[in-house]
């Protein structure tokens, strides 16, 4: 399980590391690259450490929600929508993706918990 996971940490690492600092995607907006970003590499880094993509995907929905989709969601969201969705991180629940409960993280620190939010939410960017 944890080559598993290191190997989509550095499958995720290499696909963030290549091109230009901007992109156009499939609907023609451009988009920035957002690998140099401190926030996106701590939140890559936390989200890979907690196994996070165990039921998750970027691009796809997996038993949650993907992450694009939950940036979108959550797109141009104040600290305080920050806050509320470390603070799910931390304490699970479900309802707002469905109704399969999202595993607790209660060991994870609420500076842990923000950071991958905001890594997630520099994914619709």
């Amino acid at each position: 399980m944890k080559k598993v996971v290191i190997a989509c940490f550095v499958i995720a690492l290499m696909a963030a590391c290549g091109g230009s600092d901007s992109k156009e995607d499939k609907s023609g907006k451009t988009t920035t690259d957002n690998s140099t970003n401190p926030d996106y590499q701590n939140g890559l880094a936390l989200v890979a450490k907690n196994k996070c993509m165990t039921c998750h995907a970027i691009d796809q929905k997996l038993t949650g929600p993907a992450y694009r989709e939950v940036s979108k969601k959550y797109a141009n969201s104040s600290d305080t929508i920050v806050s509320h969705l470390a603070q799910k991180i931390i304490s699970g629940g479900k309802g707002v993706w469905g109704e399969i409960l999202m595993t607790p993280h209660p060991d994870l620190s609420k500076d842990d918990a923000e950071a991958m939010v905001k890594y997630i939410l520099l994914l619709s960017k």
